[in-house]
């Protein structure tokens, strides 16, 4: 794997983020320690994690692992927004809840500090101006060294970094979107304000669940029974079947493959390799179920698509476009021919 700097920050991270959100779930702690120890083999350093995993058995095996490592080694990343426990103030933003979790995260990954600490989604009822500061606090109080956010829209990250630009606070780093070959929305205002701005951009859900791993082709009729997009169809989960089986996946899938087969590459080597090579983009994050997901997920890396592959798998993943969105693609592609 290659490092790549981590927004504005002099923070290097390999380029591909191991995802945690399985471990203690659909992986083994034993297994999961695997996966931990090919990464590490392969020169990962940046794994990411979060209190609400399995309510925070994903951390407690990513430190059952780490203590046997050396910490200064590894870039750990979590999250904190959605509810641990059944109390009002078990949720959300408030500077209550933030230092509650940082605390119960830092007990349960057993270190001292955070490297990147994320709010893992908006939060409408609380204060911008209370979130950011206690943000600030932690990172003079020497408990997280970097921050970050996840799933905001482009006017609340850029709220958040200009309320810390006035303020004086410490800004967020990176951006963890979900950001894929079949979910491209977030290149309408999202992207923009992480180059502008110098936020590292960290993509979820680069396969988009499976959609992207090579097991779906045109003329499917049904999901694979045992797959994520069958439980995703009962869980009522995003990426379910009757979200996706329509046309333009189709068209998406039809394209990836014929890249996979012209590259010698699988189409999830393919789709994460796309991630790699789109602007602003730093590290998408992969998740693993099994140490051979990861191997190939890890074999992403390394080579890059030729650009008439990105131009075709671009073309085929473009979305509809409405006012103001389709005006601003015209005036970007005139801006290029000059």
């Amino acid at each position: 794997m290659e490092y790549r700097q981590l927004g504005k920050s002099g923070l290097l991270v390999s380029d591909l983020c191991l995802g945690t959100m399985t471990f203690g779930r659909e992986t083994s702690e034993a297994d999961s320690h695997h996966i931990l120890d090919h990464y590490k083999e392969n020169g990962g350093n940046f794994i990411d994690t979060a209190d609400v995993y399995t309510r925070g058995k994903s951390e407690e095996v990513v430190h059952a692992w780490l203590k046997h490592q050396r910490r200064e080694d590894f870039i750990l990343a979590t999250k904190v927004r959605f509810p641990m426990g059944e109390g009002a103030n078990d949720v959300g933003l408030s500077r209550k809840h933030i230092l509650d979790g940082i605390d119960a995260s830092l007990k349960r990954l057993g270190t001292d500090y955070i490297d990147l600490y994320q709010v893992h989604a908006w939060d409408p009822l609380t204060p911008l101006e209370e979130t950011l500061s206690t943000l600030n606090d932690l990172v003079r109080s020497g408990k997280v060294r970097y921050i970050g956010a996840s799933n905001f829209t482009g006017w609340q990250l850029q709220k958040a970094i200009d309320l810390s630009a006035q303020h004086g606070w410490e800004k967020f780093i990176c951006l963890q979107p979900q950001y894929n070959l079949l979910n491209r929305a977030t290149e309408w205002e999202l992207l923009d304000v992480c180059i502008n701005e110098g936020v590292g951009v960290i993509p979820w859900s680069p396969l988009r669940g499976g959609w992207l791993s090579g097991k779906f082709r045109r003329g499917m009729t049904e999901p694979p029974t045992e797959s994520r997009i069958s439980k995703a169809e009962k869980e009522g989960w995003g990426e379910s079947w009757s979200n996706y089986n329509h046309e333009y996946t189709w068209r998406v899938l039809d394209e990836l493959h014929a890249v996979s087969n012209e590259t010698d590459k699988t189409p999830a080597q393919v789709a994460i390799n796309w991630l790699l090579q789109r602007p602003g983009v730093t590290a998408p994050i992969v998740g693993a179920r099994t140490l051979e997901q990861l191997q190939s997920n890890l074999e992403a890396s390394g080579w890059a698509l030729t650009e008439d592959h990105m131009e075709r798998l671009n073309k085929a993943s473009d979305l509809y476009t409405t006012y103001p969105y389709d005006q601003m693609a015209i005036d970007q592609r005139n801006a290029a021919r000059k």
